[in-house]
């Protein structure tokens, strides 16, 4: 099965597709992560990218495409994918058309008040990269990673600022996409408030019908 995720950041497409992952047997493949990735080892599309992402801006199509269709050669995709971040336009969906088919479109709806709410919270572990929420998720000891110690900070496309520029962004850019792939009937609109296992039951669901 080959999904896709939608939704404005901090909409949750990111913990649901962990979950998701032990329930169908398919990779999760986030753009966002594989950004991250290239900008921490330096690679030449990280370089590019850095200050892209540090201000909460979309990264090129052009490049997006390329990493992207790089990643969908490697082995474990044969029996589908779930992809967390592309397409973000409806360029990027064209594009993915000429690389694989999708069987399914989940869009994940959260209003912005609350998206807001979710990223100005999160904390990130510098070591191994586990999420936290100060509220919703806090770590048993502040600023401290409950895995391995590592320092917990806020990335700098969740800072304030940033976050209202993908939002921007998002509705701009992003939001045609429900409306491109609600004509091609592959469209599901799921409430994403709620806490992880409850939104994971709602997409099961979904899916199954």
């Amino acid at each position: 099965m080959k999904l896709i995720f939608l939704g404005p950041p901090g909409a949750g497409k990111g913990t649901i597709a962990d979950l998701a992952v032990e329930a169908l047997c398919l990779p999760h493949i986030s753009t966002g992560d594989l950004f991250r990735a290239a900008v921490k080892d330096g690679t030449p599309l990280g370089l590019k990218v850095k200050g892209i992402m540090a201000s909460g801006g979309l990264v090129p199509d052009e490049l997006t495409i390329e990493l992207v269709k790089e990643r969908l050669t490697r082995r474990d995709v044969e029996k589908g994918w779930i992809l967390d971040g592309f397409p973000r336009t409806v360029p990027q969906a064209e594009a993915l058309e000429g690389i694989a088919g999708v069987d399914k479109v989940v869009n994940f709806d959260v209003a912005d008040a609350i998206v807001v709410d979710r990223l100005a919270g999160r904390r990130v572990c510098r070591a191994c990269g586990k999420i936290y929420h100060v509220k919703n998720m806090p770590p048993k000891k502040e600023g401290v990673c409950d895995v391995d110690g590592g320092e917990l900070y806020t990335r700098d496309d969740d800072k304030e600022a940033a976050i209202k520029v993908r939002l921007e962004t998002y509705r701009r850019q992003t939001a045609p996409l429900i409306e491109w792939y609600g004509k091609k009937g592959t469209l599901l609109t799921i409430d994403g408030v709620g806490a992880p296992a409850e939104v994971l039951g709602r997409f099961e669901k979904a899916i199954r019908k």
